[in-house]
């Protein structure tokens, strides 16, 4: 089955691209998610559209990109968040909450698709997550989540 991917799927592809997977995996998993939509002859301006809207939102250039590490890695980034008496959160910090308090520091926007985060934070104290900023350049950002 071939397919328009319309969001990043980790091992397959990224927005814009076209491949072709196994009929179950398409039809049962990506695209009920809206992950991707089928391909077809007019699905090429739906790709152009895709990718037009990709680079607007992507740094422009891996030396700039290098600028945002050097902002984002120099001092921990406070994560302000709702927490219990004992010190245990409402939830879990979410990649927004994370891209906000980022956005805040760079100066910039930090889009909430370009972090990765290893484990759920659902405790208070030091952090790290994964930001991808190029698609050869990621920051280690360490994150000092605090009660709110």
């Amino acid at each position: 089955m071939k397919l328009i991917l319309t969001q990043e799927v980790d091992g397959l592809g990224s927005p814009g691209d076209i491949v072709e997977v196994k009929d179950g995996y398409g039809r049962n998993y990506l695209i009920p998610r809206n992950v991707a939509v089928r391909w077809t002859r007019g699905g090429q301006k739906q790709v152009d559209s895709i990718k037009a809207a990709r680079a607007s939102r992507a740094v422009r250039d891996a030396s700039h990109a290098e600028a945002l590490v050097a902002k984002l890695e120099g001092e921990p980034v406070d994560v302000k968040v709702r927490a219990g008496a004992g010190g245990r959160l409402f939830g879990a910090v979410t990649v927004g909450d994370i891209a906000q308090a980022l956005t805040e520091r760079a100066g910039e926007q930090v889009d909430k698709r370009t972090i990765v985060v290893t484990n759920p934070i659902k405790t208070l104290g030091a952090h790290t997550v994964t930001v991808r900023l190029h698609d050869e350049v990621a920051a280690t950002v360490a994150l000092n989540v605090i009660p709110s």
